[in-house]
């Protein structure tokens, strides 16, 4: 007779190499039932953007394959977590749960209310750590407090702290001879309706193979020149495994373990400790959300509640659909939208942007970058503009204002970034692409291009609005 089934019920943990939840249900032989329920309502006002629903239907149909070849049945639900978990526990027999944790408040606060009410009913619930290399609670600093300040976070874990081991993929798994009804994944409606996806296929192939061997790939042939290359958009010089670790098709421990190995080579050691800095940035916002959930709606620092935004509806749009008249921020804008992600030193560029030159308030700008990048995740997103609002964390100081111009010059001084995605100034030579609005008339007449009409002019001018914002700092500070 067979054993009463265990229900793993994943969310953002779609792989089967170092699954916790799904490595230890294997493990006790019994029969296995994987479960994702499609719930996009009980994640309140951060329901998954469109770009994270179009990720999310071609991971899921990746992951029902590497399931599959294991010998177990993915299925599928939609609609309320609890009303799902019950009918597939009703139709299984199943007696156990298991799970792998999440720290986003809306998730903590659904995962504690089924927990309880399956305990209550006599149902075991098995709760695992898998998301981040360690749980928030674990790190604290001297007087016991969550950190608020990245370096000494960054000293605690990668000096006292030990990353546990990855765990292997189950080699099978038992299936149940009661299998539920599932939905297909095409039932989900994930994919946008409008074409503005077009562009991710070329970029992106979801899934957890893709993950692993973009991981060997960084470690092969970028990791070497990560440290100088990182900074420069136009260059394959980062990892891009975020959107992967993100939807949980590999696990922060993999990538760690991989880049430690790497940096048994001398050579190597400089550029691993640089990407592992930028993991653990990724725990740290995970820590911020965690210990302070009320930051992905409010201002960490209370002074920022009285700021003076601005509510400029046009230089919203301009900001969102790349016409801001400055061409690195164009360009970082237009990238996203084809793509579903940015270069980092973009990101800093374009937050800084909109919430210093444009003066509009983060949360605009945390909402169409929800919406519109793959590897958007609450955490990062959250502590990423408020970083560059000045308003959290270890925050960028409001009177340290990029000036785009500068960042361009330095980090795309061919112009080689901004042609691609802005060929409005594919002619231009690159010592005028950053300032168009500068090209001589000579230039203008020659090339056929008219600043204001090929290519917009800029939305503000760098000077007065630098003036301004720092101006309208000084209001707060009172």
């Amino acid at each position: 007779m067979q054993h009463p089934p265990i229900l793993v019920w994943l969310r953002r943990d779609l792989r089967l190499h170092d699954n916790p939840a799904l490595f230890h249900a294997a493990a006790t032989g019994r029969p296995i039932v994987p479960v994702f329920i499609w719930s996009p309502e009980e994640a309140g006002a951060w329901a998954p953007g469109g770009a994270h629903k179009w990720w999310f239907h071609h991971s899921l149909l990746s992951f029902r394959e590497s399931l599959a070849a294991c010998g177990a049945s993915l299925v599928i639900r939609s609609g309320s977590s609890e009303r799902e978990l019950n009918a597939i526990l009703a139709t299984t027999g199943a007696d156990a749960v298991y799970w792998n944790t999440r720290y986003e408040p809306e998730g903590k606060a659904i995962d504690a209310a089924i927990l309880a009410t399956l305990k209550a009913r006599g149902i075991s619930v098995t709760p695992f750590a898998s998301h981040l290399l360690h749980q928030p609670d674990l790190i604290k600093t001297g007087s016991g407090l969550p950190y608020k300040v990245f370096t000494p976070f960054w000293k605690k874990i990668h000096a006292t702290m030990e990353v546990p081991a990855q765990l292997p993929a189950p080699a099978s798994l038992v299936a149940s001879t009661s299998q539920p009804d599932s939905v297909p994944i095409e039932a989900l409606d994930l994919l946008p309706q409008r074409n503005w996806a077009d562009g991710f296929p070329s970029l992106w192939t979801p899934g957890e193979q893709a993950a692993r061997e973009r991981l060997t790939y960084f470690c092969d042939h970028l990791m070497v020149a990560y440290p100088k290359q990182r900074d420069i958009p136009e260059d394959d010089g980062t990892s891009q495994l975020s959107p992967y670790l993100h939807f949980g098709e590999i696990s922060p421990r993999q990538i760690w373990q991989a880049v430690s190995e790497k940096m048994h080579d001398p050579a190597l050691q400089e550029a691993g400790v640089c990407y592992l800095r930028e993991i653990a940035w990724r725990e740290f916002s995970y820590h911020l959300i965690h210990h302070f959930p009320q930051t992905a709606q409010e201002n960490l620092r209370p002074a920022f509640d009285h700021f003076p935004w601005n509510t400029n509806a046009d230089w919203l749009k301009r900001w969102q659909t790349g016409t801001t008249g400055y061409p690195i921020v164009d360009a970082g804008m237009r990238q996203l939208w084809h793509t579903g992600w940015m270069h980092n030193r973009v990101r800093i560029v374009v937050a800084s942007f909109l919430t210093k030159h444009l003066r509009m308030h983060w949360q605009h700008g945390a909402r169409w970058f929800w919406d519109t990048l793959v590897d958007g995740n609450l955490a990062n997103n959250t502590m990423g503009w408020q970083w560059s609002a000045g308003s959290g964390a270890d925050a960028q100081p409001f009177f340290r204002i990029f000036n785009p111009i500068a960042q361009s010059e330095r980090f795309d001084a061919k112009g080689t970034y901004i042609k691609r995605w802005v060929p409005e100034l594919g002619k231009l030579p690159a010592k005028y692409v950053h300032t168009p609005w500068t090209l001589p008339r000579p230039m203008q007449e020659h090339l056929g291009f008219y600043p204001g009409k090929a290519y917009p002019l800029p939305v503000v001018d760098h000077k007065t609005a630098r003036e301004a914002a720092l101006a309208a700092y000084q209001t707060i500070r009172k």
